[in-house]
């Protein structure tokens, strides 16, 4: 189904009829609203006006569309930054992150949580059995803004009581942080501070730890809320809004608390946020690269154990990047398709009207500002709903022949220690995603630890610190599983395992690393064997009983294999990462299709999904009962068979 973002206080009440009707006939099921709303609700502190959200509420029931309800905490209201100051999120320079735009709040600050616990009590008492409001949404957009690790006073004080509870003791803290290196030693949790500021590098394990507390702290507020709706409303689901390429915080944590997982999804302007190169940049502004959208839609899933929402959907061009192009026609729609190909129950656009004033009016809507006329995105998510009407349900997903496994916390390590300026988690993760997908294969994303059974193939692009349940199910899997660089190379202390890396995946692999080597851009280390391509960014140098599949330059094992279990000891660049992908989807009884690069395929159910992205048509080298489109797959195109 589709929905759509709703802000009635941002029009006229007049208007409100009129765009419920407006709604229901372009094919929009779901409405969100209220997320932004926390000013208009509560003018001063116990001056509540809820009366225009009531009418706003039951105007879109009445007219058959189903609300899903935003809690207002990402937007706390002036008076209460001026009445708690503390509230306010510092950065790491020491300085006051204020009002005036949002998220505005640091997740340590007593006073937000029992300011944040009032108001979504007030919300959901209110609303939690309105007939018309069937999901709640906590908050928005976690992390967003660089908003998950704040540096003040508040985040001081709860960073010391995290640490009391996990070390009890500075002993224990001081053996945990290698304290006795440049006298770092603590005599009392008082005496800790927070690791910036510092004349050269903080300790590494304190980083990791004022990470982990960080994190904790958002799943924990995020707790909170859930734990208040599901109070007040029992027969709704509660879902959070992620972000895309937003790591520093522990999604799957946060969807322990949640029904289902939804995210944000910004295609075009997410070319921007990730370090791609610019030719690539260049070559993907006005469609986006192929799997910025399907690795979030399959990280959801994941993250929502197996039910996402794309709750906000670009549908043109957005204000926030470097630069901001009209997405080409038939992408809307596109995106649109694609969601629904990796599982989306819904798929609703950000927003319904362009807004005419504040910060983001030059972000598209489906109708432009202030107008009762439909934007391009709009008349290409009415084609949407059109489609889906005459294809009917569609059928559920099936678990994927191929897990990713993601590891937030390896995000973290390799940001704290790179050793190479271009050593970046969440990139390596993306390439080894995107080279799957351009063998034609459907990936799920698990977390370290999660149930391997089913899966043929198991990849596990970096998993730094490998813990006891993570090694459980490694070892316990039938499939056929790669490690990459890096894994098992750090303990849960942020030290090297005394038996050196891979450390606890050893005995699995075959394998013993004694050096490392990061590689300068231009400089490249050609692989050959089994696989053939280079090392690029990071190369390491083993001893191993395995196999050797691929060789290096000077002999060294690159790519071994020690019965299921497979270990690539670089960064490799995009040939040997195919056909290394390629040699173990075939070991493990995969069948691939090599698509172009700018074609993706999908399967949901019985049916089949083909995207193209790029400038040339494409034949689907399949004969098929198509339902959608046909066997010459035109740009910006979607087909769909049986």
């Amino acid at each position: 189904m589709l929905g759509v973002c709703y802000y009635p206080e941002h029009w006229p009440e007049s208007q409100w009829e009129l765009d419920a009707k407006r709604m229901v006939e372009l094919g929009i099921s779901f409405v969100r609203v209220g997320e932004f709303a926390w000013s208009r609700l509560e003018k001063r502190r116990g001056e509540f006006s809820f009366e225009w959200l009531d009418r706003a509420v039951d105007v879109l029931h009445a007219a058959g569309l189903k609300v899903v309800m935003g809690t207002p905490t990402a937007t706390p209201p002036k008076w209460l930054m001026d009445e708690f100051p503390e509230i306010a999120p510092y950065d790491a320079d020491g300085k006051v992150r204020g009002f005036g735009s949002r998220r505005h709040y640091s997740f340590s600050s007593d006073v937000w949580w029992k300011e944040s616990a009032r108001i979504v009590e007030i919300v959901a008492k209110r609303y939690g059995e309105h007939p018309g409001i069937v999901g709640w949404q906590t908050d928005n957009e976690y992390g967003c803004h660089d908003t998950t690790v704040s540096w003040g006073k508040e985040d001081l004080k709860a960073f010391r009581r995290w640490l009391r509870l996990r070390y009890q003791t500075t002993d224990q803290l001081n053996e945990a942080w290698a304290g006795v290196f440049w006298s770092m030693e603590f005599n009392s949790f008082d005496e800790v501070e927070l690791p910036t500021l510092t004349v050269t590098e903080p300790n590494p394990a304190q980083r990791l730890d004022f990470w982990r507390f960080s994190s904790d702290q958002v799943a924990a507020y995020d707790k909170m809320q859930v734990e208040i709706i599901r109070k007040h409303a029992p027969g709704s689901w509660v879902t959070h809004n992620f972000m895309g390429f937003v790591s520093d915080f522990d999604h799957f944590k946060v969807g322990d608390n949640l029904d289902l997982a939804s995210w944000d999804s910004y295609p075009i302007g997410f070319v921007e946020k990730f370090p791609f190169t610019e030719e690539e940049r260049n070559r993907w502004a006005e469609t986006s690269h192929p799997d910025i959208a399907p690795f979030h839609h399959d990280l959801y899933r994941g993250v929502g154990k197996g039910r996402f929402w794309v709750m906000e959907q670009q549908p043109g061009p957005v204000n926030w990047a470097p630069w901001n192009p009209v997405p080409k026609p038939g992408m809307v729609r596109l995106w649109t398709w694609e969601a629904l190909a990796h599982g989306a129950e819904v798929v609703s656009y950000f927003r319904w009207r362009q807004a005419p004033f504040a910060q983001e009016q030059m972000h598209a809507g489906l109708n432009l500002p202030g107008l009762d006329e439909w934007s391009v995105g709009g008349l290409e998510a009415m084609q949407v709903a059109k489609e889906l009407a005459a294809l009917g349900p569609l059928p559920q997903g099936e678990k994927a022949s191929v897990a990713l496994v993601h590891d937030y916390a390896s995000y973290w390590a390799s940001m704290i220690q790179p050793q190479g300026k271009d050593f970046r988690y969440e990139e390596l993760a993306f390439r080894w995603y995107e080279s799957l997908r351009r063998l034609g294969l459907d990936v799920d994303f698990v977390r370290p630890g999660a149930d391997l059974s089913g899966y043929k193939l198991v990849v596990v692009p970096c998993l730094m610190q490998v813990d006891e349940a993570a090694l459980t199910v490694l070892k316990n899997t039938d499939a056929v599983v790669l490690y990459g660089p890096r894994s098992g190379s750090r303990d849960r202390h942020f030290r090297i395992p005394e038996n050196l890396p891979p450390g606890p995946l050893a005995p699995l692999t075959g394998t013993r690393q004694t050096q490392v080597a990061s590689l300068r851009p231009g400089i490249r280390d050609t692989v050959s064997g089994l696989v053939s391509g280079a090392a690029i960014r990071w190369r390491e140098y083993l001893q191993t009983t395995a196999e050797v599949l691929g060789k290096f330059e000077n002999g060294d094992p690159a790519l071994t294999g020690n019965d299921r279990h497979h270990y690539l000891a670089c960064w490799p660049d995009e040939a040997l990462l195919s056909s290394t992908l390629t040699l173990l989807a075939n070991k493990a009884g995969l069948q691939t299709l090599d698509v172009p690069s700018h074609i993706r395929i999908r399967r949901r159910g019985k049916f089949t999904f083909a995207f193209n992205y790029g400038s040339e048509d494409w034949t689907i080298p399949v004969s098929g009962d198509f339902v959608l489109g046909d066997q010459v797959l035109k740009p910006q195109d979607v087909a769909v068979w049986k």
